[in-house]
């Protein structure tokens, strides 16, 4: 009955014919996807078809893990979308733990940006700190470079020797009135001693007042301590209880979810089981299916050896008739060789023959050349005496050719001497100009390396008056200051004489302004001194005189 019902189906198609769509269409009806088709080159006879109750069957125990995965896969979506919906619901509520760590997370950042703008602030003035700092490291360094001068040292030891004659002179004073300052300042250590009684008792009754203000505040401040101890217990009692409600709400989902799974499970467990039922009936079909395909390897493998086999077999026939026909050829050449060598054994004792023939007649033909030879020389002295006349004849002509040759390269010789005196006088016309232009090139750097050591010097001078005025100005204003305090200021003013070096002589404008100093050509070698008297005059008019007469008559060259 269930053949009669079933419908008749085709075992295949011919080749060319187009599949008929009422057939397709009845494929979508069963809900039969695309890629489940055969492929091409298979026998659509041996194809088995089955009702569609147990196609249904089929599919859904191969498709059912698919299914029951992408199942999950949508339950596990809609569940993280229910929750992301729930966050973005609670995300802006002020009244959560999160909204309020949110708050506190925001008031921290606005915390630390301003931190960070104080820092910045505190940065910028420490930059300008230290700059000032530099700044007046530099002046200190430069003072001190300045102080390291050798008329600046001279300076301030004439202002150490001009302090030291102050403190002489203040000591000297100090002596003559030294009765009257030990009873003056006996009364004023006396009326010191009790400023200082005074000053140390009103300190003391500061200090005892200070300490009972400071008492207060720190009673204060312990009351606001536990005040704010208490309500810290209080928030913290208040988050423990909600974080236990919310623990137990959590527990509660996690033991709804875990029955949930444990159901799914069994399920699951059943569904396998009939899975794995429907793959051993499977797997027996294709076990048969694979013992087929092995014979039909076995078969082809077994073909190919043959084929192998039959291929040795007429390489090697190859091999062997190729073998016959080498050694045929190598049969030929050795008989041709053989033939090659006693051609040539006939060749030589041809050669030979022929030699001792050639060399028989060459034998007369040298007797017969030496007769016509004897002939020949008799002939030729009469040729030589006849050539020797000419010879003599022509060498006297050919005598006053080559003079007349020398008499023309002699010409041509002076022609060249002229040309080369005419070429060597412009080459050293030249040779004077390039020199005459390289000396003024010469004295020109020497001028202006010259002007650029003038200039040198003029900047060393201009350099050293501006030290100089810069030193008057220092020491005129140390010899102002100390003016008005002391009254021997002569070291000062020595010290800041005009002129460095320090010595007795005349101040040198063309050695830098430099003042040299004297010594006296004996054994001390000490430095001459700067006053002049008449004795000094008296010997400069005896050793300088301009009038010659006076000079004899001091003599006394009277004529």
């Amino acid at each position: 009955m269930e053949a009669a019902a079933r419908p008749a189906a085709p075992h295949g198609r011919r080749k060319g014919q187009r599949p008929d769509p009422t057939q397709a269409n009845g494929l979508e009806e069963y809900n039969v996807p695309e890629s489940i088709f055969l492929p091409n080159g298979i026998d659509l006879r041996q194809v088995t078809v089955l009702p569609k109750a147990e196609w249904v069957r089929i599919r859904d125990s191969v498709d059912s893990a698919a299914r029951e995965a992408a199942r999950i896969h949508a339950e596990r979506k809609e569940r993280k979308d229910m929750h992301l919906r729930s966050k973005a619901v609670v995300k802006n509520w002020p009244n959560t733990i999160a909204g309020q760590a949110q708050r506190k997370l925001k008031a921290r950042k606005l915390r630390e940006e301003k931190e960070e703008e104080e820092r910045k602030l505190l940065d910028l003035e420490e930059a300008q700190f230290q700059a000032a700092k530099r700044k007046e490291a530099i002046e200190e360094a430069k003072t001190y470079q300045y102080y390291q001068n050798e008329r600046v040292k001279g300076l301030h030891k004439a202002l150490l020797l001009t302090e030291v004659l102050k403190e002489r002179d203040a000591q000297i004073e100090l002596k003559k009135t030294k009765p009257d300052i030990y009873k003056k300042k006996e009364e004023e250590m006396e009326h010191e001693r009790e400023k200082a009684i005074l000053k140390e008792q009103e300190k003391a009754y500061e200090r005892y007042m200070n300490r009972q203000a400071l008492c207060r505040d720190h009673l204060e401040q312990i009351k606001e301590h536990k005040h704010q101890a208490e309500l810290d217990k209080l928030e913290a009692k208040k988050e423990g209880e909600e974080i236990q409600r919310l623990t137990k709400l959590y527990e509660l989902e996690v033991q709804r979810e875990n029955e949930k799974k444990l159901e799914e499970k069994r399920e699951h467990r059943r569904m396998h089981c009939e899975h794995v039922a429907d793959q051993d009936i499977l797997k027996a079909v294709q076990e048969q299916k694979q013992e087929e395909e092995d014979d039909k390897i076995r078969a082809h493998f077994k073909a190919k050896q043959n084929m192998a086999k039959l291929r040795r077999e007429k390489e090697a026939e190859m091999n062997r008739l190729m073998q016959e026909r080498r050694d045929i050829i190598t049969n030929r050449l050795v008989a041709q060789m053989k033939q090659t060598f006693e051609r040539i054994d006939e060749y030589v004792a041809r050669d030979v023959a022929e030699r001792e023939a050639e060399w028989e007649k060459e034998l007369k033909e040298k007797e017969e050349k030496t007769k016509a030879e004897l002939k020949s020389i008799a002939e030729h002295r009469a040729t030589v005496i006849k050539m020797k006349e000419e010879r003599e004849r022509g060498a006297r002509l050919e005598g006053k050719e080559k003079l007349r040759e020398l008499m023309e390269a002699d010409h041509i010789y002076l022609e060249m001497e002229k040309d080369k005196k005419r070429r060597n006088r412009n080459e050293n016309i030249k040779m004077q100009k390039t020199q005459i232009q390289q000396m003024a090139e010469k004295r020109a750097k020497e001028q202006h390396e010259k002007q650029a050591e003038l200039d040198y010097e003029a900047q060393k001078e201009v350099i050293a008056i501006c030290k100089e005025q810069e030193f008057q100005e220092y020491a005129n204003q140390v010899i102002d200051s100390e003016s008005k305090t002391t009254r021997n200021i002569y070291p000062l003013l020595k010290a800041a004489k005009e002129g460095t070096g320090g010595g007795h002589g005349p101040v040198y404008r063309e050695r830098g302004g430099i003042r040299p100093s004297y010594q006296a050509r004996d054994i001390n070698g000490t430095q001459l001194p700067s006053y002049n008297c008449n004795t000094t005059e008296e010997i400069k008019e005896l050793n300088i005189n301009g009038n010659i007469q006076q000079a004899k008559g001091r003599l006394g060259f009277t004529w």
